[in-house]
């Protein structure tokens, strides 16, 4: 089965047919055809009947209306003023825009596109090299799948077995931010040791402090009301995953409209593009679901979790062995296909080591951070070179997002050091 999807991938065939179609030929291959009724009851257990997956297409339901909302451009252009006299400020605005959009939308695809239409041209304008601009852009993108609320993390909360998807946005959101700060410093100290690669922004494009901060004011204030009727709806235990999206989706859709942007046909095509992107996921989630419910009725996840125990037997060497398994598959595979694929075979292993399942799925969120950026099939690569004009190349954006490939393994290893980074939110708000 394992050999059947590396040549369906390398193939060139979608992800979810992929898996699928290997669960069905894996399940006569062993003479067990049965195992398919097995399986087809899991799915309908697991996946159609899990009231949590519903926050994801309310969430990219939101996305979409933020989007249409162009409350983005405006908040980039404000932190462009505010942060003229810093160095490196466009960059830094970039950076904090991203951390924004990724507490608002939490959708890779949206936060890249949106930050390399507005960033991408002034940054290279401006004479930012073109390596730091699209791995800054891309990788800021990126926070968008750790940064609560993350269509991720609601997959993988709906995957782990006593995990609840508040208790997993909580442990999420500080290494996330912590990373994106990471972003920030770093762009910061390249601009003073290389003001070439990062110049200021010049002084006759400068608007009054005045105007400055009343277009930030203005600007941000839709966002953070956002940012709060999503998160502190369900970090105060108000409402759950699946309300405090449609809570998410409701205000989106009240931004939209109180900023004059709503039209019939942006709405229609708003839930077209919800309907496109939830279905690749849970196209993605039933074919994941097929093929571990066939490996393991076969026999195949036991011979994997020995085969990793026999490989390390040290708990600090078996956990490595397991994030360095995520991080090469992350070349490969997406976020979906990696989670589902893994979370059957290493969650047994962490519980059994007792290791707390929490630290371990945050941090496994840390490290599929790289599963973006990191070539050959990283989407965000992709994405940026989309958007690039055709003096970038590909290999410019690669080595462009090294650096913060780095950075993301640093965080890992700031995790690994401090754990109370992953547990002490948690703690606070659900120690009772």
């Amino acid at each position: 089965m394992a050999g059947m999807l590396v040549l369906g991938l390398f193939m060139g065939h979608p992800l979810a047919f992929v898996l699928g179609g290997t669960a069905i030929l894996g399940a006569f291959i062993a003479g067990k055809p049965m195992v398919l009724g097995i399986t087809i009851n899991r799915i309908f257990g697991d996946v159609l009947d899990n009231f949590t997956l519903i926050a994801i297409p309310l969430f990219v339901l939101m996305a979409r209306f933020l989007s249409d909302s162009g409350v983005t451009d405006k908040m980039f252009e404000a932190l462009r003023h505010l942060m003229a006299n810093v160095r490196g400020g466009l960059g830094l605005a970039v950076v904090f825009i991203s951390i924004l959009l990724a507490a608002t939308t939490g959708i890779i695809g949206a936060s890249i596109t949106v930050m390399g239409v507005m960033a991408l041209k002034p940054m290279l304008q401006y004479g930012y090299d073109k390596r730091l601009t699209t791995g800054l852009i891309g990788a800021s993108g990126c926070l968008g799948i750790l940064i609560p609320p993350s269509i991720m993390l609601i997959l993988m909360a709906s995957y782990a077995p006593g995990l609840s998807v508040g208790e997993l946005f909580a442990g999420a959101m500080l290494p996330g931010v912590i990373l994106g700060l990471m972003y920030a410093v770093y762009v910061y100290i390249l601009a003073v040791i290389r003001p070439d690669l990062a110049p200021r922004v010049s002084e006759h494009e400068q608007i009054s402090r005045g105007d400055m901060w009343r277009m930030l004011i203005v600007e941000a204030v839709p966002p953070l009301i956002l940012i709060l009727g999503i998160l502190g709806s369900m970090l105060m235990g108000i409402a759950t995953a699946t309300e405090a999206s449609a809570i998410g989706a409701l205000l989106a859709l009240l931004i939209v409209i109180f900023r004059g942007r709503f039209t019939l046909a942006n709405f229609y095509s708003a839930f077209l593009e919800t309907g496109r992107t939830s279905a690749m996921i849970l196209f993605i989630v039933v074919g994941a679901t097929a093929f571990t419910g066939v490996f393991n009725i076969t026999g195949g996840l036991t011979a994997t979790q020995d085969l990793i125990r026999g490989l390390a037997e040290n708990p600090s060497t078996l956990l490595v062995v397991m994030l360095v398994t995520v991080f090469i598959l992350g070349m490969f595979l997406d976020w979906t296909g990696i989670v589902l694929l893994c979370f059957p075979i290493f969650l047994p292993i962490v519980n059994e080591m007792g290791v707390s399942p929490l630290w371990f799925v945050v941090l496994m969120a840390v490290v599929l951070q790289t599963s973006f950026l990191s070539p050959p099939f990283g989407y965000a690569l992709f994405y940026m070179r989309a958007i690039s004009p055709p003096d970038i190349s590909t290999g410019d954006i690669i080595r462009g997002v090294l650096p913060f490939i780095a950075m993301v393994l640093v965080m890992c290893g700031l995790i690994v050091l401090f754990p109370q980074l992953v547990t002490w939110l948690p703690e606070t708000l659900y120690q009772n």
